[in-house]
């Protein structure tokens, strides 16, 4: 009346016997992820709005996130550099202050003082920039 089962369960293959990743360890990539995508956008403002503190902010978004990824240095593209705008500026400093707040997000959640500081400092810059910091 009934076939047997020729098949695994769909609980058996949901457990692959591979190597696990620890928490730490899947936090180091998401956290490297956010400061790679973060120093992508830091070029594009690098190219639009040159000065020393994107370029000090450049040169530390990306000693850290090689030093997350085992030293291996992010690939980074030669920026566009084509003035669209100011809304173009505006959309990419926006892109940056919530890159840079996912960033400390996680570097908070696994104690790296380093990288927790570099990404406040991006969002302090970046909400200046946008005109969000707090006039104390």
């Amino acid at each position: 009346m009934y076939e047997p089962i020729r098949k695994k369960s769909v609980h058996s293959m949901a457990e692959p016997d591979g190597p696990h990743r620890s928490r730490t360890e899947e936090l180091d990539i998401r956290l490297a992820g956010h400061l790679t995508a973060l120093l992508t956008v830091t070029d594009e403002l690098r190219a639009l709005t040159p000065g020393p503190a994107l370029d000090d902010a450049a040169e530390r978004l990306a000693e850290t996130a090689a030093r997350l990824r085992g030293g291996r240095v992010p690939l980074r593209a030669a920026p566009t550099a084509r003035d669209e705008g100011e809304a173009h500026l505006t959309a990419l400093r926006q892109r940056a202050h919530n890159l840079a707040g996912m960033a400390l997000v996680i570097a908070t959640s696994r104690d790296d003082l380093a990288a927790a500081e570099l990404a406040a400092a991006c969002l302090e810059q970046h909400a200046e920039a946008l005109g969000l910091a707090e006039t104390a």
